[in-house]
Parts: structure tokens; C-alpha cells; sequence
């Protein structure tokens, strides 16, 4: 058995075998998937567990239960089969294929309110390019490596980073229509206020709030900006809010002008080093198009 499966070479017909039988758990599913009948799966099975000198699967009236072996198989399949599928790609766009992954870092609230819309637009036309996503206000992921591309919203971006800013950013006073409706009141002080003081502490509106209405104490305390912009909309206060969340949805109204010394700017940012990969200039020009206030 042992110099069987030392001599057994597999091929993309036992990949694919395997990965079928993963995905369908039962003989008749992978059948299915593989457009062959039962009998040609049960048999080409028994065929590669001889060949290899290994179970593949357990069988149980719960159908085919994979390995740790067919498992790990399996996993190597998706990466073989998502490069074929690169390899077509590449062959209909006349060898143009953009492949590859791109990790990106913003903030929870530039996630929902900007990227995601961006990314709709445009990602469907990179079918081999795949994008890791993470949510969080540190610049040391770039640094650390942890990731290739930020979209940031500061005044002053690190030094040692490259990028482009794309857009001017103010906060006002945000209400949802019926919490609006039900206080009929303009006095900011008397309003229930949602923040993220324990979270972001320093932000300036926060800090804004502070010193303009100094005895209002936060009735919600979130640990993000979206979770703030998301209470706001259920109607149960008001907020300083970002401008890009308002939207014609009409899920928030502002209640000011834009508020003075909170005002900042988008930036998207990369490393030096990032420069040469095609993946991430690809992705930074799409978004740097997207993303850049209406003119």
C-alpha cells in the first residue's frame, strides 16, 4: 500500500474527483457536479483510495465524509480550479488578466458609506483578482506589512507612506427623521447623543462636542462609527457624523453646518514597495477614480 501511494502521481481529473465529493457530500451531488453518472464516481473513488493506499472518505448514512487527507486535497483543488479559471480570463481578455490578492484596511464607517458602492462598480471585471478586507483605524497595518492598500481619513498621512487624497470630508450633527420629528427641538444640549468616546477618544468630534456642549454626557457609547451612524438611524439620537454617510436614502438628516476644526480629508495609501505589484496599482487607480468627490 505504502509504495503504491509513493508511486501514484494525481492529476486535475482526481482533484477535481475529490473536490466534487467535498462539496457534494454524496455520491449522487458529485455526480451532479462532475455532469457523470453514480457508478462512474463510486468507482473512480475506489480507484484513487487503491491507488494512493489511503481512505479518502468515510462512508456513513450521512453520505461521504472526507479525510483529513481528501480535505487538505480539496483545498489544493479550489486553488488549482481558481487558477484555471484565472488562465480563461486571460485567454478571453487577450492575456490582460489582473490575478491576484490585495489586502485593504478602512475604517468600518468608509467601508459601508464609500468602498463597498466603489466596489460593485468595478470588481466584477477582475474575476482572478481577490481582495482581503480588515476594518480598523491603525496605520501600522501598512507598516507591519499586514496589509497593501488604506483608505484613511486623516489631515496629515505618515511620511513614509505614498498615496493620493481623494476627497474633502466634514461632519455635522446627524438625526434620523422620526427621532427628528419627535423632539422638535433645536437646542443640541437637551438631545440624546450616541459617540465613540471610549473608542476614539481623541477624535475631533469629539473633542468638538466636549467644548461646545460640556455638559451633555453620551446616552449610547459605541465602539465603532458605523454602530453610531447605525443607532442614529433607528432613531435614538443624534451624532457628529461623517458627510459621505448622508446619503438620499434619507436614513440621516443633518441638524448643522458643517462643524468647525473637524473637517479632514480621504486618503488611499500604500507602500513604496507596493508600487510594482499590477494587482494593487490596478485596485489604487480604481478606487482613486471612484472615490474622488464629484467634481
Amino acid at each position: 500500500m505504502i509504495n503504491a501511494a509513493t508511486h501514484y502521481r494525481l492529476d486535475y481529473p482526481d482533484l477535481s474527483l475529490i473536490l466534487a465529493l467535498v462539496r457534494g457530500g454524496s455520491l449522487a451531488r458529485a455526480a451532479a457536479l462532475l455532469k457523470v453518472d453514480v457508478s462512474t464516481v463510486f468507482r473512480a473513488v475506489r480507484r484513487l483510495e487503491a491507488a494512493l493506499g489511503q481512505q479518502l472518505f468515510d462512508k456513513s448514512r450521512a453520505g461521504y465524509l472526507p479525510t483529513g487527507l481528501a480535505r487538505t486535497l480539496a483545498e489544493q483543488a479550489e486553488c488549482a480550479e481558481q487558477a484555471l479559471d484565472a488562465a480563461q480570463v486571460g485567454v478571453e481578455q487577450g492575456g490582460a488578466v489582473v490575478s491576484g490578492t490585495v489586502r485593504l484596511t478602512c475604517t468600518d464607517s468608509v467601508l459601508q458609506g464609500l468602498l463597498l458602492p466603489a466596489l460593485a462598480q468595478f470588481m466584477p471585471r477582475y474575476p482572478a483578482l481577490a481582495l482581503e478586507l480588515s476594518t480598523s483605524n491603525d496605520f501600522a497595518n501598512l507598516s507591519r506589512r499586514d496589509a497593501d492598500l488604506a483608505l484613511r481619513l486623516t489631515r496629515t498621512p505618515p511620511e513614509h507612506l505614498v498615496g493620493r487624497q481623494l476627497r474633502a470630508v466634514s461632519y455635522r450633527v446627524c438625526a434620523s427623521p422620526s427621532y427628528r420629528q419627535s423632539v422638535g427641538a433645536t437646542d443640541l444640549a437637551g438631545l440624546t447623543w450616541i459617540a465613540p468616546d471610549d473608542f476614539l477618544p481623541d477624535h475631533a468630534t469629539v473633542a468638538w462636542r466636549r467644548q461646545a456642549l460640556p455638559g451633555v454626557v453620551p446616552g449610547y457609547r459605541c465602539n465603532s462609527m458605523l454602530a453610531v451612524s447605525e443607532l442614529v438611524k433607528a432613531g435614538l439620537g443624534v451624532a457628529v457624523l461623517p458627510d459621505f454617510l448622508l446619503d438620499d436614502t434619507t436614513a440621516l438628516q443633518p441638524l448643522s453646518d458643517p462643524l468647525p476644526g473637524c473637517d479632514t480629508a480621504l486618503w488611499l495609501l500604500t507602500r513604496a514597495d507596493c508600487r510594482a505589484l499590477r494587482a494593487v496599482v490596478t485596485l489604487f487607480d480604481e478606487l482613486s477614480q471612484r472615490l474622488r468627490a464629484p467634481q
